[in-house]
């Protein structure tokens, strides 16, 4: 059977709400040629186009894969097949027609749309997706043949039949994701497969490249401390150390891995915390300053930073022990110190001249220290719309622009002391966080990210300098999200910055209990009953039981409600019209038939009575019912629509003192 323009248009705006998901990474000129493709085959079948021949269609199909192989260099993969799988879905409209190839369509719309679930599996987005499934299966039930007695509001009817079957399937999918034996590891999390760039810190630190992560507040980390949470002061979280400076970026020290790993003294007790990272397709883990140790499948670089086996592309937890006071380093290599006070030739003169003023009236390297950090907090601002810098960036921001956020004072204050002869380098990380209380724990944010200094001073090792915090000292006694424009949005009100994170405890709840659930936790899962370690026949085995207790119990529900009374849609109207005349004063019996009924009705009426028309509806009524075994629907709905439609005069009745009512 054809599908009708209506149904059509609802099964385009299935495929263009399954696609929609993906569009956002799809390179652009491919979103918007399926968008485009797709609203051209609704304009085509309207004007009465049939389907696309199949010489047509697959060229399309081999246009389609070549372009996605050019782009992604592969077919394979999370990226290059759901963008294939977004083609093949609005190809399939193009040979969409009948009821049946709508609900091929649907269905693989389903399957596409679930596909956005292996890029990000956040609780927002993943009730967004199922939003959508809700339409998907609403659309589905339209294709079904239409109800004798239809719904006064059809969409309103269809939307609520999708989320009832999207809610029956709710047990059968949460069985299948306890019990369905899982591998150790996602086949699409192999490392070199994910060509999705994540946010998060980099390893190169230039003017103006942390703008996007400082206003960014998607969360980075959550930190759950086994004492008191450390005050906002010492609330910095180490991630990347920058020694090499170029004139233009700073980037990491490329001898990393054959370094010696620098001691550390603790001149504090040891703070015990639990650390869970988000995915940032990066392999360095975060750690407040400084880690005394090393996490599982981590290494501890010789700049006390940590790096992990593989990028973290989950979330990741690891537990960690630090301390806020420290001595780092108290003896420095010559190689170090020869990194530490390199700079590039040919950059930054006035720069220079001003250090060695410095140097030259200061032997004291804590002085020359004390000396920048004034300088700073004259006429500097904070700002994240910095003017542009030229080649000279440090001269133009010391002497001219003097705006700027921590990358703008952490690079000039290390060249700065560079140039005075003193080792410095730069560190990058997260400083701040909000406590939840509810959730007791630490949020750090994207919106959190710092960059400040550590030189080092003969005695001290190295020691932690955070020129911004003379600028800006809301920055760290508040974190990023409390300066105006690194809020993102959220600063102009602080009851929906506290909300949004007193909400976030739920994201942490889905984090933990559904992303994070994974082979490990699933053996657990038998434990109550005597299994310590379930393997897969276990696993299967109670996978089975729980589908066959479900569909037991689906098969009751059915059965019970196979027993009720089901209602005649054209009984239901002819009751319906003897009401109606009940109400106006003509009173029917059970026993009598409706052609006795036709004979005694007709004349009650009056002759000023809509006799004509209940006369049609009564005849109208013996021929649905009596003169052939199987009425067409649409002749009944037609006798039901008109039985509403009739209106009769209430009966006037007279009161036992004659009053009438």
């Amino acid at each position: 059977m054809r599908l009708p323009d209506r149904p059509f248009d609802l099964v385009v705006l299935v495929a263009l709400a399954a696609v929609a998901p993906h569009l956002l990474r799809l390179p652009a000129w491919f979103g918007i040629a399926l968008v485009t493709l797709a609203l051209l085959r609704r304009v085509a079948r309207r004007r009465g186009a049939g389907v696309m021949p199949a010489w047509q269609r697959v060229p399309l199909v081999g246009v389609i894969v070549a372009v996605i192989i050019l782009h992604y260099g592969s077919i394979l993969g999370r990226e290059a097949g759901s963008a294939l799988a977004c083609g093949l879905l609005v190809l399939k409209l193009l040979e969409t027609d009948r009821v049946r190839d709508a609900r091929a369509l649907i269905g693989f719309s389903a399957f596409v749309l679930m596909t956005a679930l292996l890029f990000t599996q956040t609780l927002g987005f993943t009730i967004l997706l199922c939003l959508v499934l809700v339409v998907l299966l609403a659309a589905l039930n339209s294709l079904e043949p239409a109800p004798l007695e239809p719904a006064a509001h059809p969409l309103r009817a269809g939307l609520r039949n999708g989320a009832l079957l999207a809610g029956l399937g709710l047990p059968l999918a949460a069985a299948a994701f306890l019990f369905t034996p899982r591998l150790g590891a996602p086949l699409w999390g192999a490392p070199g497969l994910d060509a999705f760039a994540r946010t998060g810190l980099d390893d190169r630190m230039a003017p103006g490249s942390m703008t996007d992560l400082l206003v960014d507040d998607i969360p980075a980390l959550r930190v759950r401390f086994n004492g008191p949470v450390p005050e906002p002061a010492a609330r910095y979280f180490r991630a990347i150390v920058l020694w090499d400076f170029d004139g233009t970026t700073w980037t990491r020290d490329s001898t990393w891995r054959r370094a010696r790993e620098e001691t550390v003294e603790a001149l504090a007790p040891a703070i015990a915390y639990e650390v869970t990272l988000e995915p940032t397709d990066r392999p360095w883990l975060v750690a407040l300053d400084v880690p005394l140790e090393a996490p599982t499948d981590t290494r501890m670089v010789s700049d006390r930073t940590l790096v992990g086996r593989l990028r973290v592309a989950t979330p990741r937890q690891y537990p960690l022990t630090s301390t806020t006071r420290y001595r780092l380093a108290d003896t420095l290599e010559e190689r170090d110190r020869r990194r530490a006070l390199a700079l590039p030739a040919g950059f930054n003169p006035r720069t220079r001249s001003l250090a060695a003023d410095w140097r030259a009236r200061n032997a004291d390297d804590g002085a020359i220290v004390q000396a920048a950090l004034g300088e700073f907090t004259k006429n500097f601002s904070y700002t994240l719309s910095p003017p542009l810098l030229g080649r000279d960036s440090v001269d133009d921001f010391l002497f001219s622009t003097r705006a700027g956020y921590c990358e703008h004072y952490s690079s000039a204050f290390v060249f700065l002391m560079r140039a005075a002869g003193i080792p410095a380098r730069v560190v990058t990380g997260y400083q701040g966080g909000w406590y939840n209380p509810l959730g007791d724990y630490l949020l750090v944010r994207n919106s959190d990210a710092h960059a400040w200094a550590e030189v080092w001073l003969e005695g001290r090792g190295w020691v932690r300098v955070d020129p911004t915090a003379a600028v800006s000292p809301a920055r760290v006694e508040r974190g990023g999200g409390a300066v105006g424009e690194a809020s993102g949005g959220w600063g102009a009100a602080e009851w929906l910055r506290d909300l949004r994170n007193r909400l976030d405890v739920v994201n942490r709840l889905w984090t933990q209990t559904i992303v994070q659930f994974n082979s490990l936790r699933q053996q657990s899962l038998l434990t109550p009953f005597g299994i310590d370690r379930a393997e897969q026949k276990d696993l299967v085995l109670a996978l089975a039981v729980s589908v066959a207790l479900l569909l037991l119990a689906a098969t009751a529900w059915v059965l019970r409600s196979g027993r009720r009374d089901r209602v005649d849609p054209i009984d239901a109207a002819w009751q319906n019209l003897r009401e109606k005349l009940a109400r106006h004063g003509v009173a029917t019996r059970d026993d009598e038939g409706p052609l006795a009924l036709r004979q005694r009705v007709l004349p009650a009426l009056g002759p000023d009575g809509p006799r004509q028309r209940v006369a049609d509806l009564f005849d109208r009524y013996i021929a649905l019912r009596y003169a052939e075994p199987s009425p067409e629907p649409e002749r009944a709905l037609a006798f039901a629509s008109a039985v509403r439609e009739l209106r009769l005069p209430r009966a006037v009745r007279k009161t036992r003192y004659g009053a009438t009512k």
